[in-house]
């Protein structure tokens, strides 16, 4: 009789991290409905409001982020940092997992660090096209490393890779015939184009003014727009438009059914983070991709060149948005021909079933339960 299977998933931080997580965890139970999940997150981080949510259990770390500059703080993220690596070795005592998989963010660091010190088997996934400086270090040790991009022998040991995919939200990118309940979810009694703009579940300032400052343009438009603002902006935009007559701008904090935003896009906006990426290319449709600047290594920024390279996606700089992102995603609302282009060639880059994959390497690497 085997004895249940006992799995810590750690990382989070943002919505690309999270997600994916979530996404595997549901994959384990999936295929093995008594295994006993645990993830490990970073207390204050969305993982640890979302994961309950999903139905796990998870444990917190008083882990944080160094600043790329020398700061008087990092003395206090380097301390947060041992005091997090002592408390994960705590969690891995008590919970004595078989494997442990880290998806990334914060809270990855210790807790693949204690379990590798451990001798456990250590599941990496790498969703960038640029590893981070945390999982490169770890990968030297770790048993397996799932990734999204092809050529990431240059991060890691070629022999531990397997292209797996992104995983991604498989109800979310499940479009197509829901144009209709899509117009009825968002009260949209004509047809117009819509172009959807994205900044990631916190919010992205330089998207958000380039919107602010292009209202005119686009209320004289016949160009709908969907604008999800982010939490950490919503309320300050809402004062400062709430009185505005809008009839073709509809802006919310966030998007709870992007399944129906995808289906009635023509047109998307989005930062350039990885899981976004993977998602993006499975709905396959034309695409706009404006990275954040403020992310360690500027690897959105090589994610997004990854879909430019291949005329997947039209790239946007943020230093440039505020004056070109609304004026080149009308341009491309009313390009039908290079949107043909963006969405066959999108759709080719596109992975599905890389929660399977994921899932299927992460059983490869687990001790025999016989």
């Amino acid at each position: 009789m085997k004895r249940q299977r006992k799995i810590i998933i750690s990382g989070g931080g943002t919505g690309g991290h999270i997600f994916p997580a979530i996404a595997i965890a549901r994959e384990i139970m999936a295929r093995d409905p008594d295994a006993e999940l645990l993830f490990v997150g970073a207390n204050g981080r969305m993982e640890m409001e979302k994961v309950p949510q999903a139905g796990f259990r998870i444990e917190g770390l008083p882990v944080e982020g160094f600043q790329r500059r020398f700061t008087m703080g990092n003395i206090r993220v380097l301390f947060n940092f041992f005091r997090s690596l002592v408390k994960a070795r705590k969690i891995l005592n008590a919970f004595q997992p078989d494997a442990v998989v880290g998806v990334g963010g914060y809270a990855s660091g210790p807790v693949v660090r204690a379990a590798l010190g451990k001798g456990l088997p250590v599941l990496l996934q790498e969703q960038n096209s640029y590893a981070g400086i945390t999982n490169r270090f770890l990968a030297r040790k770790a048993t397996r490393i799932c990734v999204a991009y092809e050529g990431m022998e240059k991060y890691f040991p070629a022999q531990k890779i397997v292209l797996t995919g992104n995983p991604v939200r498989e109800d979310v990118v499940k479009t197509e015939s829901r144009k209709k309940e899509a117009m009825d979810y968002f009260a949209f009694h004509e047809e117009k184009p819509v172009v959807l703009v994205l900044g990631g579940s916190l919010g992205a300032k330089t998207i958000n003014e380039s919107l602010f400052r292009n209202i005119g343009l686009i209320e004289s438009s016949e160009i709908r727009v969907i604008w999800q603002t982010g939490s950490l902006y919503f309320r300050d935009i809402q004062q400062k438009i709430q009185e505005m007559p809008l009839k073709n701008l509809l802006y919310m904090d966030f998007i709870n059914r992007m399944d129906l935003a995808y289906a009635v896009a023509d047109v998307i906006v989005s930062r350039a983070g990885a899981g976004t990426i993977s998602e993006l290319c499975l709905v396959g449709k034309p695409v706009i991709l404006v990275p954040s600047p403020n992310v360690a290594e500027d690897h959105q920024t090589k994610n997004a060149m990854a879909l430019v390279n291949k005329n997947a996606a039209i790239l946007v700089r943020d230093a440039e948005a505020y004056t070109q992102l609304i004026p080149t995603a009308f341009d491309l609302v009313k390009d039908s021909r290079k949107r043909e282009i963006l969405e066959k060639n999108c759709r080719q880059m596109a992975q599905s079933k890389a929660a399977a994959r994921i899932v299927d390497e992460l059983y490869e690497i687990l001790p025999d339960h016989a």
